[in-house]
Order: C-alpha cells, then sequence, then structure tokens
C-alpha cells in the first residue's frame, strides 16, 4: 500500500482527512487561474478588451434596453419605438449595430421597386456607421416607461458627467401599454356647444308636402333668454316659413308689455312673440288671439306687416262673401295701420303673454324705457288651464304611492 493513500493508527479521522486546497494565482504567462473544484474562491474573470472595429474603449459602455423603452439619438432624428425590437443585454455599439442590420435586411428589395428610398437608407445608414466611429459627439435617449433599462456608469459609484437619468410619473396611456392599466378611465365626453352652429332635419313643406330642409339656431337674445329659431324654405315651391320656440320653461310670472309707438325709428325694435302671447292694438280695436301667427323672432315693423297681411288677406273677408261696410273696416285698419308704420299716427302696442317667455327690445336697457311699461303678474287659473298647468305636477312626483294592482 502506498504511503499516500495510508491512514495511522490513533489519529482521529477529521485529521485524516485532506484540506481544502488553497487558492492558486494564476501563474506567469496565464491569463486565467487553474480551475479546481475545491477552490470557493472561483470568481469571472474579467478582461479589457479592444474594438476590432475602432480599437477603441469608448463604445463599450453595457446596455440593458427592455421591450418597451423607445431610443433615440436626436442627432439623427432617429428612433426606435417601443416594442419593435426584443429586449437585450448589449452595448451603445451593439444598439447602433442592431440598427444598421435591421435597415440593411431590406435592402435590396427596396433597391428593386424603389430605388429613391433604398439610396436614403444608404445615406442614413452611413450616418450611423459615422457614429461608431465618433466621428462627433452624439446623444443617446432611452426612455422606458417600465424602469427596467439601464446604462452603465464606468465611473461609478462616482458621478457620470455624460449620463443623466431621469424619474417620471407614467401617464395613463403608458400604464396602459404596460398591461398596468385594465381599461383607461371614461372620459366624460365634451358638451357640444350648439349655439353657434345651424342644425339641419328632414322634414316636409306645409304648402305642398315636398321634402325640405328646417334649419334650427340657438340664439341668446340680449337681456332676455335663449330662443330656438326655425327656418323652413321649400325648393319646390318657394314656400318659406320661420318659427321661433322658447329655449327656457314657463315663467313663474305672466308678462304684459305695453309700449308707447312714437317714432318711425320704433320700427326697427326687435321682438319676440311665442305661441302663447296675445297681440292689442287698442286705437285700432285689434286684438290677436293666442297661438295666432305661430312664434316669430322679428322686429316691431315685420309683426305690424304679418298683422296687415293676415287681416286684409283673409279668405273669408274677400271675394263674394265680403260685404260693403266689412270691406269699408278693412280698408280704413289698413290705412290706419300704415300710418303707425310711417310714424304718422301714434298707437299702443300690447303684448300679454301668461308663459312669461315674450319680449320687446329695449333699446335703453339697463335703464327702463320711457314708452315701455313691463308687468308680471300672476297667472288666473283659466290661464294656467290654456296652458296645461294646472294637471301638471311638478313637485312631490318622485315619492308618488305605486299603483294599485
Amino acid at each position: 500500500m502506498s504511503a499516500g493513500g495510508a491512514v495511522e493508527p490513533g489519529l482521529p479521522a477529521a485529521a485524516a482527512a485532506p484540506s481544502p486546497a488553497p487558492a492558486r494565482d494564476p501563474g506567469p504567462g496565464h491569463l486565467f487561474r487553474p480551475i479546481s473544484a475545491e477552490d470557493e474562491e472561483q470568481q469571472p474573470t474579467e478582461i479589457e478588451s479592444l474594438c476590432m472595429n475602432c480599437y477603441r474603449n469608448d463604445m463599450d459602455r453595457e446596455v440593458v434596453k427592455t421591450d418597451s423603452a423607445t431610443t433615440r439619438i436626436p442627432e439623427l432624428d432617429f428612433e426606435i419605438p417601443a416594442f419593435s425590437q426584443k429586449g437585450a443585454l448589449t452595448t451603445v455599439e451593439g444598439l447602433i449595430s442592431r440598427a444598421i442590420s435591421g435597415l440593411e435586411q431590406d435592402q435590396p428589395t427596396r433597391r428593386a421597386n424603389e430605388e429613391a428610398v433604398a439610396e436614403r437608407i444608404d445615406e442614413f445608414i452611413a450616418k450611423l456607421k459615422e457614429l461608431k466611429q465618433v466621428a462627433s459627439p452624439f446623444t443617446l435617449i432611452i426612455d422606458d416607461p417600465s424602469g427596467n433599462s439601464f446604462v452603465e456608469n464606468p465611473h461609478a459609484p462616482r458621478k457620470d458627467d455624460a449620463l443623466v437619468i431621469t424619474h417620471y410619473n407614467r401617464t395613463l396611456q403608458q400604464e396602459e401599454m404596460l398591461g398596468l392599466q385594465a381599461e383607461a378611465p371614461e372620459e366624460k365626453p365634451e358638451e357640444e356647444d350648439i349655439r353657434n352652429e345651424v342644425l339641419q332635419f328632414n322634414t316636409n313643406c306645409p304648402e305642398c308636402n315636398a321634402p325640405a330642409q328646417t334649419n334650427m339656431k340657438l340664439v341668446q337674445i340680449p337681456h332676455f333668454k335663449e330662443v330656438i329659431i326655425m327656418a323652413t324654405n321649400c325648393e319646390n315651391c318657394g314656400h318659406r316659413t320661420n318659427e321661433v320656440k322658447s329655449g327656457g320653461a314657463v315663467e313663474p310670472l305672466g308678462t304684459r308689455i305695453t309700449f308707447h309707438i312714437t317714432d318711425p325709428s320704433d320700427m326697427t325694435r326687435d321682438l319676440l312673440k311665442s305661441e302663447t302671447c296675445r297681440v292689442e292694438i287698442p286705437e285700432l280695436e285689434f286684438e290677436l288671439g293666442m297661438a295666432v301667427l305661430g312664434g316669430k323672432f322679428t322686429t316691431l315693423e315685420g309683426m305690424l306687416k304679418d298683422i296687415r297681411e293676415l287681416v286684409t288677406k283673409n279668405p273669408f273677408t274677400l271675394g263674394d262673401s265680403s260685404s260693403p261696410g266689412q270691406t269699408e273696416k278693412l280698408q280704413e285698419f289698413s290705412q290706419k295701420l300704415d300710418q303707425i308704420l310711417e310714424g304718422i299716427l301714434k298707437a299702443h302696442f300690447i303684448m300679454d303673454d301668461p308663459a312669461g317667455n315674450s319680449y320687446l327690445q329695449n333699446v335703453y336697457a339697463p335703464e327702463d324705457d320711457p314708452e315701455m311699461k313691463v308687468e308680471h303678474y300672476k297667472r288666473t287659473f283659466d290661464q294656467n288651464e290654456e296652458l296645461g298647468l294646472n294637471d301638471m305636477k311638478t313637485e312631490g312626483y318622485e315619492t308618488g304611492l305605486p299603483a294599485q294592482r
């Protein structure tokens, strides 16, 4: 038996076991330490190497680029979008080389189909190759919303003046892109401003029943309220009509407007007559009932002309159905109305609207008009009945009892 394998009697077994071999430094002329299974200090060996393309070490910074990172080089207006490449552990030079390889991949096809495009890409590839030679300084930006990308600081733990790291809060779009936000919160739809917009809808002409279009617009009347103006123009028969609807609710009180016409300039005052408004001209013993002429937004002159046309062109007062006395009264009425329009005859124009939705322009606003009187009154039961308010329940309807079965 050889001596190397014998165990001397009387010695403990532990003493007979061989001790771990001490770590050995590589001998002269050796690059690596001798490999041994009993070497507990075995570590990776770091070797500084030289780039075989440029023979320089300034592009060897390690870079970790994840799938979600966007890479940019502002000097070339170059960008690699997020999720267009797989994540990689590489170097700055490796990133540029990878971009060059991606651009060169389809160049043969481009040269065959789009030569001009291929030439421009060749020019850009040449610029990327110049970056690898560091012909001039450039900036590399890696924007990673996941925060998992990395660029090596070769001077660590000291600060690297060429490296700037910025942390920021992710946007909702970035959260959604990374799958951290299941669904983007619903945004409240913006309210459409229809005050400056003319809306159109299809309808039929009230005269010939041909298809026509009605224009509708919301108009704010100064010192009053919003109204809806609707106008229809029939291209088939040429009929034109306009109608005004109040843009608000029925007012708590009725309104009675009494205006004394004293000057021809009064004819230019704006006037809004709702469908619920009555018109009176005491000097002519004339009264226009509710809903006659419908709702109108016009001038005082336009309203008086509409009244003249309504009265003088009534088919029941013309032709064989008219009497001599009636014809004379109509002629007298028309003459006096013309005198009012010309400013010769002074008269009172009264608008009584129990819904409170009629208006006559006050040219002295916000001061009072000396020739106009505006009264607000409480509606009678009959007036509420005409407006359909007596049977309308506007309070306490939410707590009504359930219907009996």
